[in-house]
């Protein structure tokens, strides 16, 4: 307060005495008068004095400005006054015109005026408190200026805010609401209001997002037009921002919500010429941003690769590349979509792949990657453009050993263009490393080196390219002909970039270490440069000879004899001298860019002359500087047992890389086992969730049935007993009449049976009529003929036998008919009387069908028997033909025999004996004929079972109705 009072004296265009005494009146009716009307009209005259007398009003009015806040709440209008008067003296809103030199003075002054007016009004946290309360009160005059004043509460003291709010019951859940308000400008004014609150507070940042937030924004940015919308669209952007930077969990929460899909609308510009108003720029700049947010190198790799991922899947990636290669694009949001993409496909193969793949709209159509090094060697092209390229190239190679392979055999004999009617990539590269343009060369050269970070095989290859310096001279190496432009004495920054390319080429990789010792001026180069005394602008270039040298000792493989490591190292001492040597070779890291090189992977450079370390380069040096310092001072002897070291290393890694392979291969076929289990597990819970579906569907099918029977047979008790032919209990008429057929068929099947046995009986008496010759040989055969007929006899008997079962059979299963008719009639008769229970009627019922199954059943095995016995008789015919055959044979032997009768008439008599026998036999064969019975007798007898039958329906008939 004695500061405010010590403002109010310095100021030399302070308020007349008159101003001051009617602020302190108007303080005083607001906090003396009893009558609301008066005190609303004090607090509306402050507040037109607010602005113009911003020290006075505040030193004499906060206080009871505060207090009527807290006692006048019903009244909305002398709360917005008040809340109008409090922005008016802690803003920083100046209207009044001044020369340049009174604004900045009342600039500083105003903002030390609004921070320690917001020091005294959050003193008391019960203040912002209440002010939170009141933004719930949907009164127009009341929500809109307590979102301006908490907002400016927040411009000047945002952390003291932002606790307070963060520890206040429901604080920002009630912001929150202002997003949802149907009245634009207090919904426009919650987004800035928002900004303010979540900037640098990772943990309201994680509530506002927790509480719909992106829904929400994404909801208001699409009604607005997307990136065609206005300044609202902007502010949304900002506060997405402030949400997503640096926050994994929001940025999770984001991925997981697929509020990624919803971008790819904002970015369906297509092919414009017009129309690229300073806001939709704007916008789409902040738009693809809010992409690099998500996809940034510093984030966690995981969370990184998963937007990665989430962006190519739902199209996002191939809208951005549509506006890399359309047409009419400005160009700050082309150099930004550059930029964007880059970091998209970054460590993605996937993304890499599909970035591969896109052509640019040309004729013929050229690969985006060439047309993009096209702009990168073009020196008139834009700085940051350029920039962006190789930043864009860099992140398409960031491991990516496929696409390093497919650049560097661009630049291989066997694949370059004869005809020259396509130009590829490696062609750019070169043109742009050997060019006269400084930056172009070093651009190519850092490009190229990322060709061949960490990929040993492409380093190799890389030693085949081969150079046409001019006509008539032989070809020469590209490792060649970048040490001749070093020997050349071009300007710094080429050198620059042609030594980071040599050191990466040559790093971990001892066949381009022997190929640059080769040739025998490229030693005696490096060790002038470093011995040499030079100005501070060649320093960097003497460091980077140091590490270049440097190399070619620690990746040295001794292979040629003049250039084995210890002579190198003597040549070191004795030229440049061990201590100095360390010295130059930390000129690198002590330079003043090498820094700000190290902090992020893109090129961002102020001006061209900044362009001098790569952001890779300077991971090289670091783990680089260290090994070779020790490399300088180890002895010949460390050297010999560090290299036995390595190769018990390099066979302890063989080793380790074959039981990886192994392990990498078992576990192949583990997941194809897990994945078989799982295809089997769900076939199993398939099969499973079938056979539950069945069942289900057949308890159905039982209960329908059990209903329809229950329901069948309550039908039948009202039809009452003349009807016997109706449904009864689930026995349809139609199996009565099924069931009588089939005993008709049987009848008929045992009347033709006998028939059978008729003609069996005449044969066997023709064949009994045929033995009356007297002579020995016929009675001979006679015996071998009466054998047959015995078993011929014995298979009849059988048969006999059968039939007479099956007539038991079917006599027991008409009268097991009969009863059952009976019992149904009875049973129908007695339903109405009895009063039976529904429990003894099912019993009943199930005793019933039970029965009837059975005997259907038992039908069935007749019918088998039947078809047995018709098998039985045609054996039984076979055999008779085979007999007939016997007696024509018999008769023929008697013809003969009767010539020799008169000769055997003692003999004859035996015969004759024995056809007294075969007679007798054959009576009694008859007589058991007649005991089984003949076929009337058997028609008479189930007549008269039918018959019976009848007599018995009609006494029961007669009884039912003796019961009524």
């Amino acid at each position: 307060m004695n500061f405010l009072r010590g403002v109010m004296g310095g100021q030399s265009a302070g308020p007349q005495h008159t101003e001051a005494e009617t602020i302190q009146k108007l303080c005083d009716r607001v906090a003396s008068s009893t009558l609301l009307d008066d005190r609303r009209n004090a607090v509306r005259a402050l507040k037109s004095l607010s602005k113009k007398y911003r020290l006075e009003v505040g030193i004499q009015a906060m206080e009871h400005l505060i207090h009527v806040l807290q006692t006048d709440r019903s009244d909305s209008e002398i709360i917005g006054y008040a809340l109008d008067t409090l922005f008016n003296i802690i803003s920083n809103d100046e209207e009044d015109e001044v020369d340049d030199l009174e604004e900045e003075n009342s600039t500083r002054q105003s903002e030390d005026l609004g921070s320690q007016f917001t020091e005294i009004f959050i003193k008391q946290q019960e203040n912002v408190t209440l002010l939170l309360s009141l933004l719930e009160d949907f009164d127009f005059h009341v929500r809109w200026p307590g979102v301006k004043l908490l907002t400016s509460l927040l411009k000047h003291l945002g952390p003291q805010v932002q606790q307070i709010i963060l520890v206040s019951p429901m604080g920002v859940s009630r912001l929150m609401d202002l997003l949802a308000d149907s009245r634009e400008v207090i919904r426009n004014d919650g987004v800035l209001l928002l900004q303010a609150l979540t900037r640098s507070n990772g943990a309201i940042q994680k509530i506002v997002a927790f509480e719909n937030a992106f829904e929400r924004l994404l909801d208001i940015i699409t009604e607005e037009g997307n990136s065609d919308g206005g300044i609202v669209v902007e502010d949304c952007l900002i506060l997405l921002q402030n949400l997503l930077k640096n926050n994994n969990s929001n940025q999770n929460f984001f991925k997981e919500g697929s509020y990624i899909q919803r971008m790819k609308p904002w970015f369906e510009v297509g092919d414009e010429n017009s129309g690229w108003s300073a806001q939709k720029v704007t916008n789409l700049h902040l738009m693809l941003q809010l992409i690099r947010v998500l996809v940034s190198p510093t984030n966690p790799p995981g969370a990184t690769s998963s937007c990665q991922k989430a962006m190519f899947q739902c199209g996002l990636l191939q809208q951005l590349c549509t506006i890399l290669m359309a047409t009419g694009i400005p160009a700050d949001i082309l150099t930004e979509t550059i930029n964007t993409v880059s970091e998209v496909i970054r460590g993605c193969q996937v993304n890499q792949d599909y970035f591969a793949s896109v052509n640019a709209p040309s004729n013929p159509p050229r690969p985006a990657i060439v047309v993009l090094l096209m702009s990168m060697v073009n020196e008139r092209q834009p700085f940051v453009l350029r920039c962006a390229v190789l930043y864009c190239f860099q992140c398409f190679l960031y491991k990516n050993q496929k696409g390093q392979g497919e650049i560097v055999s661009t630049l291989l004999p066997s694949t370059i263009d004869a005809t020259g009617n396509s130009v590829s990539a490696g062609q750019l590269l070169c043109g742009g490393l050997f060019s006269t343009d400084s930056l172009s060369n070093w651009c190519a050269a850092v490009a190229l080196a990322h060709a061949l970070q960490e990929n040993a095989t492409q380093k190799e290859q890389l030693l085949r390219v081969q150079l046409a310096t001019s006509i008539g001279n032989p070809p020469v190496s590209l490792l060649q002909q970048c040490t001749n432009i070093l020997s050349q004495g071009s300007k710094i920054q080429t050198r620059v970039g042609l030594l980071m390319l040599l050191c990466t080429w040559l790093s971990n990789c001892p066949i381009a270490v022997t190929h640059f010792l080769h040739n025998s001026a490229n030693v005696p180069f490096l060790t002038g440069q470093i011995a040499e005394n030079l100005g501070e602008e060649e320093q960097l270039v003497q460091g980077l000879c140091a590490l270049l040298l440097g190399i070619t000792i620690y990746f040295n493989d001794n292979s040629l004899e003049n250039y084995m490591k210890e002579k190198l190292k003597q040549l070191i001492e004795k030229r440049i001298g061990k201590e100095n040597f360390i010295e130059k070779l930390g000129f690198i890291s002590k330079h003043e860019l090498y820094s700000r090189a190290s902090q992020k992977p893109q090129p961002n450079f102020p001006s061209p002359e900044y362009m001098i370390f790569d952001h890779e380069f300077t991971k090289l040096v670091k783990e680089l500087e260290g090994v070779i310092t020790k490399a300088i001072y180890k002895s010949s002897e460390e050297d010999k047992k560090e290299e036995e070291e390595k190769k018990t290393l390099e066979q302890h890694d063989s080793i380790v890389g074959h039981y990886k392979n192994m392990i990498r291969e078992q576990d192949l076929q583990l997941e194809e086992l897990k994945q078989q289990i799982s295809t089997l597990k769900c076939q199993n819970e398939q099969l499973q969730t079938a056979v539950t579906q069945q069942v289900s569907q057949i308890q159905q099918h039982k209960d329908q049935y059990n209903l329809l029977k229950v329901q069948l047979g309550k039908d039948n008790q009202h039809q009452g007993s003349h009807n016997d032919g109706a449904q009864m209990n689930g026995i349809q008429p139609e199996e009565i009449g099924r069931l009588r057929e089939e005993i008709e068929e049987l009848k008929s099947n045992q009347e033709l049976l006998r028939s059978q046995l008729a003609e069996k009986d005449s044969l066997i008496e023709k064949l009994k009529s045929s033995q009356t010759s007297p002579d020995t040989n016929e009675a001979t055969a006679s015996a071998r003929d009466s054998e047959n007929i015995a078993e011929l006899k014995q298979e009849l008997a059988t048969l006999k036998s059968q039939l007479n079962s099956k007539s038991v059979e079917i006599t027991k299963l008409q009268t097991e008919k009969q009863e059952l008719l009976h019992k149904t009639e009875a049973f129908a008769q007695s339903v109405p009387v009895s009063g039976e229970s529904e429990a003894a009627i099912a019993a009943k019922t199930t005793d019933v069908e039970g029965r009837l199954s059975a005997l259907l059943q038992e039908t069935k095995e007749l019918k088998n028997e039947i078809k047995a016995l018709s098998e039985e008789r045609a054996s039984i015919k076979e055999q008779l033909d085979s007999s007939n055959s016997t007696i024509v044979i018999l008769q023929n032997e008697k013809n003969q025999l009767e010539v020799n009768i008169k000769d055997s008439k003692k003999e004859q008599d035996d015969l004759l004996v024995l056809l007294a026998d075969q007679d007798q036999k054959i009576l009694s064969l008859k007589d058991k004929l007649k005991g089984l019975g003949h076929p009337e007798e058997e028609e008479d007898e189930l007549e008269s079972i039918d018959q019976d039958d009848e007599d018995d329906e009609d006494e029961d008939d007669d009884k039912s109705q003796g019961d009524n």
